[in-house]
């Protein structure tokens, strides 16, 4: 399947696009003008906010695709493509069993907005990362938005932590994924970054086989199983390395320009 054909590319952010230090490479704007020049939408598919991703490619933010907050959020000149919410008494049935976690903090995001209510300095640095537009609050039950995930912060690991318990008592009614080593998000059931992939195909007429994507981690999996050319980094989970039908260089070496460059630009 020749990747000169691929017309929608998307990445992953955090280990992916992003360097060890979450810092975006400055040649990716060079890159993205090529790519939007060719006619290739490029898409950052990210757990992240989507106010911190506009933030982030503030000089192209009008020309690109945001597949924010895990895919629960599709993003186009400023306007909703997609939206996969999550209902409100899901939503205050996961925060009370988030609080009976200890040591455990919790990001309520909704469309608008994301909103805490820690003041715990370590959680309100690593929470700031991802959102930026966020809120504090006495009390997250009495928010009233609509909400689209639940964002489970936990130091000692996501993973080892959270999702056994989390998986066995949301996983048959809602999205449990492993976003990181120490986040977990809960989502709507039918939520991904996959399933906001295989929308924009449907509506915007590319297909399975023009797309590529790139991604190093379990809130990845789907949307590398809706592209043909699927990238797995070399320094990505376990799992997603099963799944994904081709490899990258490492977040480290800049391995999805790299890619780009040498499958679809040269």
């Amino acid at each position: 399947m020749s990747q000169s054909q691929v017309k929608f590319i998307a990445a992953d952010m955090d280990g992916t696009l992003l360097d060890e230090n979450s810092q975006l490479n400055p040649e990716f704007f060079d890159i993205f003008e090529k790519l939007y020049d060719k006619g290739i939408t490029f898409a950052a598919a990210s757990g992240r906010q989507y106010y911190s991703l506009i933030d982030m490619f503030a000089p192209v933010k009008d020309r690109m695709m945001f597949i924010a907050e895990n895919g629960t959020m599709v993003m186009h000149l400023g306007q909703e493509l997609y939206s996969c919410e999550i209902d409100t008494p899901s939503v205050k049935e996961i925060i009370k069993s988030v609080r009976a976690i200890e040591g455990t903090f919790v990001v309520l995001c909704g469309k608008q907005s994301a909103y805490i209510e820690t003041e715990d300095q370590q959680a309100l640095n690593e929470i700031k990362k991802y959102y930026h537009r966020c809120q504090y609050v006495n009390d997250l039950l009495a928010v009233d938005e609509e909400f689209i995930k639940v964002a489970i912060l936990n130091f000692g690991g996501s993973e080892e932590l959270v999702y056994p318990s989390f998986s066995e008592k949301f996983a048959q009614s809602h999205q449990v994924v492993v976003s990181a080593k120490v986040w977990l998000d809960v989502m709507n059931k039918e939520a991904s970054k996959g399933a906001a992939i295989k929308h924009l195909q449907n509506t915007l007429g590319f297909t399975f086989e023009q797309t590529m994507s790139f991604g190093d981690y379990l809130n990845d999996l789907e949307m590398l199983e809706e592209s043909y050319h699927s990238y797995a980094m070399e320094n990505a989970h376990p799992k997603i390395k099963q799944v994904a039908r081709f490899s990258a260089p490492s977040n480290k070496d800049a391995g999805v320009l790299t890619t780009i460059k040498e499958k679809v630009l040269r």
